[in-house]
């Protein structure tokens, strides 16, 4: 019985919460402008948390696919899909800014 409470509590621990922020056209296609995440997926890189994000289907899928245009930022840093993420990280997905 030890045993199973240790493999309960390591799966508990892995779960990190995170606070998702969608700006300018991806809030309005996901019709949400941020949300709280408890997520307990396979990985710990952001590129895990989109591909976890597109199973979601419809316009998470479309605007989230690996060919279209977004950045994403953690704690207010532009990162690339190989940051390891960690419990309460504010992950900010958005289209590329372009400015004159």
């Amino acid at each position: 019985m030890a045993n199973g409470v240790g493999r309960a509590f390591a799966a508990y621990n892995a779960a990190m919460n995170l606070e998702l922020v969608f700006l300018a056209r991806l809030r309005e296609r996901f019709g949400v402008a941020r949300e709280r995440l408890l997520w307990d997926g396979e990985g710990e890189r952001v590129a895990d948390l989109l591909a976890a994000l597109r199973m979601r289907g419809g316009a998470f899928a479309v605007e989230l696919a690996p060919e279209r245009s977004w950045r994403v930022a953690v704690n207010h840093e532009v990162v690339d899909l190989d940051y390891v993420l960690a419990d309460g990280d504010e992950v900010a997905i958005f289209p590329p800014v372009t400015g004159g």
